[in-house]
């Protein structure tokens, strides 16, 4: 039921058999993705992936103003216990830490105030003045999270995600979750993936390419392979240390 509101208002927002009125990052554009630390806003890039609670609207129209589209970042599948606006989402909905992340914890992303809570950060993306989204940890389904999660179940929470984002005329972008890229390909705007070539799964993002959408692509680790590989897939590719704080940059050219 909620699905099928939700598509049928995508749709009035669009026009049926309209072309999307939101930002659409093509393959190729050039990027920066900084979550952490003072934002170094010097880099000569179409677009910049900026944490959505931490970068003031000022910092967002500052970039605009400099001809940058601006994507911001939050975490659609996660608790993270310093952030101001968890306090609605059930204790029901909270599951197991993740690792190698201090105070972040799944989410039940079945639950249906973890929808409104994500809807209500969507709406401020948009009041910020933000081009698009990156909601993070999408991919649940496939982790340990305390939750009976079914691909299913993902597919659609991350088609929610979507069609909640065009309604305000947002991008939006699909972060790792690649065994669902078939899928979801023709709902989302863009992606970002980290390390598919530490891990060899690269070939999954093919589709996001083919239909013309940039894939942002990180890598953490110093390859000799990076740029070749990237320039062959047609990839956006960056290093960068997975602090994401601006302290190490390659791209390749």
């Amino acid at each position: 039921m909620i699905r099928s509101l939700l598509l049928s208002m995508t749709l009035v927002a669009t026009g049926a058999g309209a072309a999307p009125t939101w930002y659409q990052p093509s393959v190729g554009t050039t990027w920066q993705w900084q979550l952490q630390g003072e934002l170094n806003t010097g880099y000569d890039v179409e677009v910049y992936d900026v944490d959505l609670f931490d970068t003031s609207t000022q910092q967002i129209q500052s970039l605009q103003q400099q001809g940058r589209k601006v994507i911001c970042y939050f975490s659609a599948g996660s608790l993270e216990d310093w952030r101001t606006d968890i306090k609605a989402i059930p204790t029901s909905a909270i599951g197991k830490p993740l690792d190698g992340w201090a105070g972040e914890r799944w989410l039940d992303i079945r639950d249906k105030q973890v929808w409104r809570t994500m809807q209500n950060r969507l709406k401020l993306a948009a009041q910020k003045g933000c081009n698009g989204v990156e909601p993070d940890n999408v991919d649940g389904y496939q982790n340990t999270t305390g939750f009976a999660l079914s691909a299913d179940d993902q597919i659609t929470y991350n088609r929610f995600l979507a069609q909640s984002a065009h309604i305000l005329k947002l991008s939006i972008g699909l972060k790792n979750s690649l065994g669902l890229v078939p899928e979801l390909v023709d709902e989302f705007d863009f992606a970002v993936n980290e390390q598919c070539l530490e891990y060899q799964e690269c070939d999954a993002l093919k589709p996001f390419i083919e239909q013309g959408k940039a894939v942002f692509h990180a890598e953490y680790q110093l390859r000799s392979n990076l740029c070749q590989a990237a320039r062959s897939m047609g990839f956006s590719t960056l290093r960068l240390p997975i602090e994401l704080d601006d302290s190490l940059r390659q791209t390749c050219p």
